[in-house]
């Protein structure tokens, strides 16, 4: 059973990130580094969408825009403006990873 999230706080940590995508299977991960940062080593099941291009291409790959989608990056900066630009068009529960990559490693 999805639920629904409403956390006040757009980032989240990795153990927050971890227990969100095993209570909510179809909950989107989402890559916004380069397309050679994501060869180097991504999230499992992770889908690619640099954030430069995040104005372009989440209509195309994001269909549903009530759909959990947690966004990270290497430090946590290009995510947290990814957030900004998903919600901008119309998307409800973004989630950043908090730190990016680099905290988890």
């Amino acid at each position: 059973m999805k639920e629904k999230r409403n956390f006040n706080q757009e980032e989240v940590n990795f153990e927050e990130l971890k227990k969100i995508k095993r209570e909510n299977p179809n909950a989107i991960l989402l890559d916004v580094r380069s397309p050679q940062e994501y060869k180097e080593g991504h999230l499992n099941g992770a889908i690619l969408i640099p954030s430069y291009e995040i104005q372009k291409k989440a209509s195309i790959n994001l269909k549903d825009k009530k759909e959990i989608i947690l966004v990270y990056c290497q430090s946590g900066s290009r995510s947290k403006k990814a957030v900004k630009d998903l919600k901008q068009l119309g998307y409800e529960q973004i989630y950043s990873l908090k730190g990016g990559l680099d905290k988890i490693k």
